[in-house]
């Protein structure tokens, strides 16, 4: 695996997806770096557009592009909004990809998930397990998307020497995460479940699925300082999964959860639910061998999520049951 030192300073930035979880957290940790950054909302310029990104990427010329932005969501929002998770994502990627190379981009980092892997890949997941077995099929349309673009960026470093690379995040949480009721990932749903247990005085939570299955969860700036790392000392086509190398199951996860936010109720598991992937840990010895090992222990993430949620007044202000407007703006902001 080859590596090359990419100096960031001074250099003009782009983070696609500023306002998302990880675009922010990426955002955070280049205010160290002393360089220029570039973003765009989606109010400005819509990803999906490739006449509108050509032309950005023409006027701005970013040296370096985080390519961040995409419609995500839980597993219900993956499974029941397939259509849009495979065009959204198919053409955010595209279009990004190709205005970094035709507008003379230097680094590219393209953003895949750990969801890119076969449902019953040997565990814990290896880079070169993409594309060996059957997807998970709630969320097949996104996965094929991310490996789309995966497959993009390899195309356009073998053909035109693009210095472009791919990473694997496992789950995240954190600041800038999506609670809504129904389309959140799992995190940020039992964080508002539990809190509105106490709030209420409720004795019981309900957590969807069988609480069997296992995952693998990394907090946000854990995830945005290894992305740094990477992208100024790595140079290569083989993917790095990004993580922390543990696992624990939901049914753990939960009473982990609960005492972090001081609900002392009864939990209980509706398994009417979909579990998804029964198991989903990260290979990270690829990633440690680069010289990068998470950081923030998943009590310390917990708490700090926590936080950054009751911090947040568009999810703490008004308590709502059914999907709203506003909620599904904060998903797509996703996108940006």
């Amino acid at each position: 695996m080859a590596s090359t030192a990419f100096e960031l300073k001074g250099k003009r930035v782009f983070v696609a997806g500023h306002r998302g979880m990880v675009g922010s957290a990426l955002m955070r940790r280049l205010a160290r770096e002393q360089a220029d950054l570039l973003t765009v909302s989606r109010s400005q310029i819509d990803l999906r557009d490739q006449a509108a990104v050509n032309a950005w990427f023409a006027a701005k010329r970013p040296q370096a592009v985080f390519l961040a932005a995409a419609k995500v969501g839980g597993i219900v929002a993956n499974n029941t909004l397939r259509a849009e998770f495979l065009y959204d994502n198919l053409a955010i990627a595209t279009n990004v990809i190709q205005a970094a190379h035709a507008n003379g981009c230097e680094k590219l980092m393209f953003f895949g998930s750990s969801c890119i892997y076969p449902r019953l890949a040997p565990q814990p997941l290896r880079e070169d397990s993409m594309l060996t077995g059957p997807l998970e099929p709630t969320n097949e349309p996104y996965a094929i998307a991310k490996i789309a673009g995966i497959k993009m960026a390899e195309a356009y470093r073998s053909q035109y020497g693009s210095d472009f690379i791919s990473v694997m995040p496992t789950n995240l949480y954190g600041p800038g995460d999506n609670y809504h009721p129904e389309y959140s990932h799992v995190v940020a749903a039992l964080i508002r479940r539990f809190h509105e247990a106490k709030v209420s005085g409720a004795g019981n939570v309900v957590v969807w699925g069988t609480g069997t299955p296992r995952r693998e969860f990394l907090y946000v700036d854990d995830l945005a300082d290894a992305c740094i790392h990477l992208m100024k000392t790595y140079s290569s086509p083989e993917l790095v999964n990004i993580g922390t190398g543990e696992e624990i199951t939901i049914a753990e996860f939960a009473l982990l959860v609960a005492a972090a936010i001081g609900f002392r109720g009864e939990i209980g598991f509706d398994t009417s639910r979909p579990d998804g992937t029964p198991r989903k840990l990260l290979d990270v010895s690829r990633l440690g061998r680069l010289g990068w090992r998470a950081q923030i222990s998943l009590q310390e993430g917990i708490q700090l999520a926590y936080r950054a949620y009751l911090a947040d007044s568009r999810w703490t202000a008004r308590v709502t049951a059914c999907p709203d407007k506003r909620a599904q703006g904060r998903s797509q902001n996703t996108r940006r």
